[in-house]
């Protein structure tokens, strides 16, 4: 029966919460900007995750943007408040098995049919998504983004 007892304290005292975790976790948070202007509709209405090792939803994007095209590598990361690495994709890349077509589509939707995928890299691990189109008559860029993990 002490044995029992013994092990029952072992894993009480194994799942006790140190307080680590908290701030090493928030500290390692991307923040980047991502809606700053009134979103679509019909990105609010997308329910699709991101398959990587953190399976993160993908998010509505709506930011003002005064540009006639889109905005290139340094433009966007400005846009976002981002001072690293961005890089452009293209849809095979972003998407080889075509499991995004939904995201692609409500993106083109929102947008003028064509869209942009920026990768956002924050450290060695941690990116974000962006699939993007410009929504010219309302001065935006509007589409949705997606933390991802990759080791």
């Amino acid at each position: 029966m002490s044995s029992n007892d013994a092990y029952s304290s072992f894993l009480d005292q194994a799942n006790q919460d140190t307080g680590a975790s908290k701030s090493s976790a928030s500290a390692k948070a991307a923040t980047t900007k991502s809606v700053d202007t009134e979103v679509p509709a019909g990105l609010l209405s997308v329910e699709h995750y991101y398959t990587s090792e953190a399976d993160e939803p993908f998010e509505p994007v709506s930011l003002q943007w005064d540009g006639r095209n889109m905005p290139s590598e340094k433009e966007f990361a400005k846009l976002i408040g981002h001072g690293a690495e961005v890089t452009t994709m293209t849809t095979k890349e972003f998407d080889p098995r075509e499991q995004y077509k939904e995201v692609l589509q409500a993106v083109g939707n929102a947008g003028e049919g064509k869209s942009s995928i920026f990768r956002v890299g924050h450290g060695k691990t941690r990116v974000e998504y962006y699939v993007v189109g410009l929504d010219k008559g309302k001065g935006r860029v509007v589409g949705m983004k997606a933390k991802a993990v990759e080791s």
